[in-house]
């Protein structure tokens, strides 16, 4: 199965509503890698590793994000494949 990288940046009401902590532990029930992080402009960036269909999935969840979520938005691309990251971190 094919390997994919999806950058994405999602808006909304999405910091201090536990975002990154429930992407991590999606991320971890997919067996997805990666990192996520709060940015100052009030968004939140995720980079994602693996699987095509298991990072789709999860990129398809940020949509809706935590229970305490709302999202606005969500931005993407798909980047060149790094065999480079281990385990889904928060950062920043």
């Amino acid at each position: 199965m094919a390997k994919i990288c999806i950058h994405a940046w999602v808006s909304g009401r999405v910091q201090g509503v536990w975002f990154r902590q429930s992407t991590v532990e999606q991320a971890e029930s997919l067996g997805v890698t990666g990192w996520v992080r709060n940015l100052p402009d009030g968004r939140v960036e995720t980079m994602m590793y693996g699987e095509e269909k298991a990072v789709r999935q999860l990129e398809s969840w940020l949509s809706s994000g935590p229970k305490l979520a709302s999202v606005a938005d969500v931005e993407s691309e798909v980047l060149e494949y790094e065999e480079q990251h281990e385990g889904f971190l928060i950062t920043g």
